[in-house]
């Protein structure tokens, strides 16, 4: 199962942002002295093609579990997984160049940047590649320059990278993307995954196409962005009796609307809105939406109270003595259980019960929960606390990758097979130490820019509930 898309490239520095510094975007000349094309046109080419063929991507690399990390294959491995359609791929930059200066369109758009994602172990990077080069040759190989790099550096999730000239080297003619493109992306790789028996997206309706992330999560029945948003939209349809009280309802949800040919929802804390229509289909224009209000005008079944079950426990000791968790601890506590994370034997809580800027930390838990564990496995609950424990694992870190050289130095030498066994044991179990150590420090960074976030998210509710409350005191005021 392969996912498409294709986006343009315009001529400025840092349209596609690297993942890694590479020293590769200035080059040095025999005198020593740093030369850079000025062309903007030809740094924003640099930029994607740096980006495509960043060699630690596209080299396979061991897990960190291994013993021993492959180094000098690099090279080799990275020619194998980066191609090159009508043009060379340790050249590419210059020849497609060289076509824009031949016909003289060297402005506007310089490239055409798209991806290829497959689902996560299905194929091997050799076959995933193989299928670049077949899908860009279908495509582009008639007309245009193409380069082709597929990326191993996802665990399991590989994916392929298309930098495609924006002026054919046949006639000149400048490449437009349409509609039709994105179609004929789609409908050619999937045919090719059919023929490799890879799995195929079923197709989208109109209107309805779906990111790899949302349809995953639609899979393993997990929430994703658009699934809550819709949830939320079906429910104010279900409650709602007028076309009034369903924008009301969306309001007091915390969304914000706008009108045109389509329903523009945009929830508190997002900068960009959702089209209805455009992401949830045909049931979602704004006269589908009033005819679905008429026809689910039932009124909703009453809730049936639940008896609550007593239950009488003796406790001792003494409460004065119990010390509140506060800091970053407590916020991060406080925060799972409003995702409904803490405690542990707590009823499950839908994603509507959860305030609409805490819904896209959902998505999240498995982070938060290990980001929570790391907090109170070390007891900490201020910034300078945090950012001691990164600085201590960093230096654990750096005195296991000396050992594990010294280790990797003596192994080298002629000694009884005994003794190198044991060797390459204490490599492994130190290079799964570095690992854990170096997961423990990412989510320290993870905290330091979470909690932030969540202070203001709390700062947000707590402002707006104010302002519920005082409206409401207001109301009670006036009609008395």
């Amino acid at each position: 199962m392969a996912v498409t898309s294709i986006w343009s490239i315009k001529g400025w520095i840092g349209k596609v942002i690297n993942y890694a510094e590479n020293p590769d975007k200035t080059k040095e000349n025999n005198e020593g002295q740093i030369v850079e094309d000025q062309s903007r046109s030809a740094q924003g080419l640099e930029d994607v093609l740096t980006y495509a063929v960043n060699a630690e991507k596209t080299r396979q690399r061991q897990s960190e579990s291994m013993e021993i990390e492959l180094v000098g294959e690099s090279e080799e491995l990275m020619e194998q997984y980066v191609s090159g359609g009508n043009c060379s791929p340790t050249i590419a930059r210059e020849e497609m160049i060289a076509v824009k200066k031949r016909f003289g369109k060297e402005g506007g758009i310089v490239a055409f940047h798209g991806y290829q994602s497959f689902a996560p172990g299905e194929c091997t990077p050799a076959m995933a590649h193989e299928i670049g080069k077949k899908l860009a040759e279908e495509l582009w190989g008639s007309r245009y320059q193409v380069l082709i790099a597929t990326h191993l550096d996802k665990a399991n999730h590989l994916h392929n990278h298309f930098v495609v000239n924006s002026v054919s080297f046949l006639d000149g003619k400048r490449y437009h993307r349409t509609n039709q493109d994105y179609r004929d992306m789609r409908m050619m790789s999937d045919r090719l995954c059919k023929e490799y028996q890879l799995s195929v997206v079923g197709q989208p309706e109109q209107g309805k196409g779906k990111h790899y992330a949302e349809w995953q999560a639609e899979q393993e029945g997990k929430p994703s962005y658009h699934s809550m948003v819709k949830a939320d939209v079906d429910e104010a349809i279900r409650k709602a009796r007028t076309e009034k009280q369903f924008f009301f309802y969306l309001r007091e949800k915390g969304y914000s609307f706008k009108f045109g040919k389509d329903i523009t929802i945009r929830p508190e804390g997002r900068e960009r809105g959702l089209k209805l229509k455009r992401n949830f289909g045909e049931n979602y224009s704004l006269e589908a939406i009033r005819v679905r209000i008429l026809e689910e005008n039932e009124l909703p079944a009453e809730k049936k109270i639940s008896v609550g079950k007593y239950y009488r426990i003796q406790v001792s000791g003494n409460f004065k003595q119990t010390r509140k968790i506060r800091g970053l601890r407590g916020l991060y506590l406080h925060y799972c259980y409003l995702l409904g994370i803490l405690p542990k034997n707590r009823l499950l809580i839908s994603a509507k019960q959860v305030h609409v800027l805490f819904r896209e930390d959902l998505l999240k838990l498995n982070t938060i929960s290990k980001e929570t564990k790391l907090l109170c496995h070390y007891h900490i609950d201020t910034a300078e606390q945090l950012f001691l424990l990164k600085e201590s694992l960093q230096k654990k870190m750096e005195q296991c990758a000396e050992e594990r050289k010294h280790l990797r130095y003596k192994i080298r030498a002629d000694r009884p097979e005994e003794e190198m066994q044991e060797m390459k044991e204490q490599i492994k179990v130190m290079t799964e130490k570095i690992g854990t150590l170096r997961k423990e420090a990412a989510l320290c960074d993870g905290i330091a820019t979470r909690s932030k976030v969540i202070e203001e998210k709390f700062k947000t509710v707590r402002e707006e509930k104010e302002k519920k409350e005082e409206q409401s005191h207001e109301h009670i005021r006036r009609s008395r």
